[in-house]
């Protein structure tokens, strides 16, 4: 059975390649029909963040990674919890001090440094093995523990990165366990996965120059080595560098508070580094399962587009309403509404919902693009009379293309979508103007919004009183 895990640290925000990282192995597993497990690693007390957890797992929740092992689900290996596992982690370090291959290290810091310049100095390549204490003591709690690394050449197979190679140079008597007794994650990691059975190991392809000193622990240990997987880089949008804090990219939740929707942040993030060879770019969790194969995975780094991302949010706010339904998008927008429709019922926002849905990037695109259908605008005559299509005419002008708009539109026998447009085409001909001439003078009139639905659309929502009221008290101010 394909058993795979995501292992975030609770040290703050969820990241965008973090979450990229969970997706991967949850798409394997679900696959293969096999299981995804959720660790937490938490040994790094200093950088541990109260709530982090928490967040960790709502996000994935909201993305729809659902793990088959780990916190509140349970299962067979608990705890999922790092900082719960000490006594697993000691265990597996005695079994290495009887076998020769950890020792107890009471070197101080400063000391370290000390060998790190001299080798700085002369401008050798810095490795603890060549500076080994003499004559360790006998291990305790409270002591760093460490790998005693005997150095060789290790080939392996890569399932995204291929075939590689490193020399003895690359190993190193690594801490295995801290001076505070939790274990460092180069010897927690792979005890856990042992213990728990993992079959495919994927994280991101930083951890590449470490794997020969994995390699050595898994001999020492003598566990089999599972299937390896470096995912490759998340780009900042210049394509030089990896992607971080300073780049741009939000945190998943801030993603979300602004209205991104969980389908199209999995649907983006999948396809960031994978693709099934076709040109589609619009994939459900289900054809993503179907389709998702490591062979696919590149093995250079992929650029963050969030431009992309929101494009492809558009989409799916259309596939949502398109194929489930006005209810259906409703139901996501509960936050995202400007805080003068909090007096109006469902009903009325799923036909503001329904005529402007097609204009959204994100949900929070509402609260600017909906206001005018909950409260009459502020008259804004500038940007009326600064129109690029209605700065020719004068303000008389305008002002009696709009009383004729009125007097054709206050005659009307039925306020329906049709009615209203065969109205405003009348209009054209009696007014002799063109489309972008009277439209835009009637659509800013009622909105004093940069853009808005279709007109008819527009005035058949609002409705036949407030948007003659509207027309009215505009004509009245020019």
């Amino acid at each position: 059975m394909v058993i795979t895990r995501f292992a975030p640290s609770p040290t703050g925000y969820i990241h965008i390649g973090n979450v990229r990282s969970a997706i991967y192995p949850y798409l394997l597993a679900q696959k293969n029909h096999g299981k995804m497990i959720l660790r937490i690693e938490d040994t790094d007390r200093a950088r541990y963040v109260d709530g982090a957890t928490e967040l960790i797992e709502d996000t994935l929740e909201w993305l729809g990674l659902n793990w088959d092992e780990g916190p509140i689900v349970g299962g067979p290996h608990e705890p999922y919890f790092q900082s719960e596992r000490k006594a697993i982690y000691h265990e597996y370090a005695r079994k290495l001090i009887a076998s020769g291959r950890a020792y107890a290290d009471p070197t101080p810091p400063e000391k370290i440094d000390e060998y790190r310049k001299k080798c700085q100095d002369e401008k050798k390549p810095f490795l603890y093995r060549n500076f080994r204490p003499k004559k360790p003591p006998e291990w305790e709690p409270g002591i760093p523990l460490r790998f005693k690394a005997e150095p060789k050449s290790y080939d392996w197979t890569d399932e995204v990165m291929g075939e590689m190679h490193a020399g003895p140079e690359t190993e190193d008597d690594i801490i295995l366990i801290k001076k505070d007794g939790f274990p460092t994650y180069n010897f927690a990691h792979i005890v856990d996965d042992a213990e728990m059975g993992v079959t495919h190991v994927m994280r991101g392809v930083e951890y590449l120059s470490s794997t020969p000193n994995y390699l050595s622990l898994y001999e020492a240990l003598n566990l089999p080595r599972p299937k390896l997987v470096s995912l490759p880089h998340i780009l900042a949008p210049t394509g030089n560098k990896k992607l971080g804090k300073r780049d741009g990219a939000k945190s998943v939740t801030e993603y979300r508070e602004d209205g991104v929707l969980a389908e199209a942040m999995l649907n983006y993030l999948a396809c960031l580094g994978w693709n099934d060879g076709t040109e589609q770019e619009i994939y459900s969790k289900e054809e993503l399962i179907e389709r998702f194969s490591l062979d696919r995975v590149q093995n250079s780094g992929a650029r963050y587009d969030e431009t992309k991302l929101l494009w492809l949010n558009g989409q799916w706010i259309r596939k949502i309403f398109d194929e489930q339904g006005v209810e259906a998008l409703y139901a996501r927008t509960e936050n995202f509404w400007p805080e003068s429709a909090k007096n109006y019922d469902d009903k009325y926002k799923m036909k503001v919902l329904s005529i402007i849905y097609d204009r959204l990037k994100t949900l929070s695109d509402l609260r600017e693009m909906t206001d005018y259908f909950f409260k009459d605008p502020e008259i804004d005559l500038d940007m009326l009379l600064k129109n690029k299509f209605l700065k020719k005419f004068s303000e008389s002008e305008l002002e009696n293309l709009l009383k004729q708009s009125i007097k054709k539109l206050s005659d009307l026998e039925n306020w329906d979508v049709d009615s209203l447009q065969a109205a405003l085409n009348e209009l054209l001909v009696e007014t002799d103007k063109k489309p972008a001439e009277l439209f835009s003078l009637i659509r800013i009139a009622l909105s004093f919004a940069p853009f808005s639905p279709a007109l008819n659309l527009t005035m058949n929502v609002i409705g036949r009183d407030i948007s003659l009221a509207r027309l009215n008290s505009v004509a009245r101010s020019i």
